[in-house]
């Protein structure tokens, strides 16, 4: 199984970054059934930026878990350009295939101005629709005061659930004062155990339409003035 990780970092190093492999890294460790704390599964070093980046992690369970890793930093100049020209350059395609043919998403941004990111959201608005209908997502954000949490509430979640995506019950915010605080290692820990529960369900994606049946009749498209004139009759 294939996780794609997607943060929204802009620094490097970045305190978005690290809190997405801390995630990554416990998803994969779940899914492997080992509940051990742990945070070198997936090691910085490790994992490759860019959208054909991957590592990946095993264990004695039955599902091993290749994480791969889309830094939206890197594609900042492509995003834009497709925002006006309609195409996406070849980094942002590979990226968006990437995370659109992954079996669960992780995605962190940094907050700004009590909100994800522009970067972050730019790269979902590029995205087709419904790509992401069905998909796990686990979110997590980085802020400078605990004040800004609940932008995992009010703002990311909301996001995912109008692309369909089917969002853990966990998410997880990390301000500056939680790294190396407790609560932040069990937040983590107790998100990745629902991510790993959901790839382990029957629950294969189902991203293709269901089919309408043979010898349906398709309803002809009334151009929207023939209706309008036909109500000021």
């Amino acid at each position: 199984m294939r996780a794609v990780l997607v943060s929204a970092g802009l620094s490097v190093p970045s305190s978005t970054r690290l809190l997405g492999d801390r995630l990554a890294a416990a998803v994969v460790r779940r899914a492997a059934g080992d509940g051990a704390d742990g945070t070198d599964v997936i090691d910085r070093t490790d994992v490759v930026e860019g959208a054909d980046g991957a590592a990946s992690g095993s264990g004695s369970g039955s599902r091993n878990v290749e994480v791969q890793v889309v830094e939206l930093r890197e594609l900042a100049v492509e995003i834009a350009h497709h925002f006006t020209n309609g195409f996406p350059g070849p980094s942002l395609a590979a990226a968006l295939r990437a995370v659109t043919e992954a079996d669960a998403l992780i995605v962190v941004t940094p907050v700004f101005s009590a909100s994800y990111s522009g970067l972050f959201k730019s790269f979902f608005d590029v995205m087709e629709k419904d790509a992401l209908a069905g998909t796990p997502v686990l979110i997590g954000a980085t802020g400078g005061s605990a004040r800004h949490s609940l932008v995992l509430e009010h703002a990311m979640r909301p996001l995912f659930a109008y692309l369909r995506a089917v969002v853990v019950p966990t998410a997880v915010y990390a301000a500056s004062e939680d790294w190396g605080a407790d609560g932040l290692a069990e937040r983590i820990e107790r998100a990745a155990g629902e991510l790993a529960g959901l790839l382990g369900g029957a629950g294969a994606r189902r991203r293709t339409p269901a089919a309408s049946p043979a010898g349906a009749a398709v309803e002809d498209v009334v151009p929207f003035a023939e209706r309008l004139a036909a109500l000021r009759r």
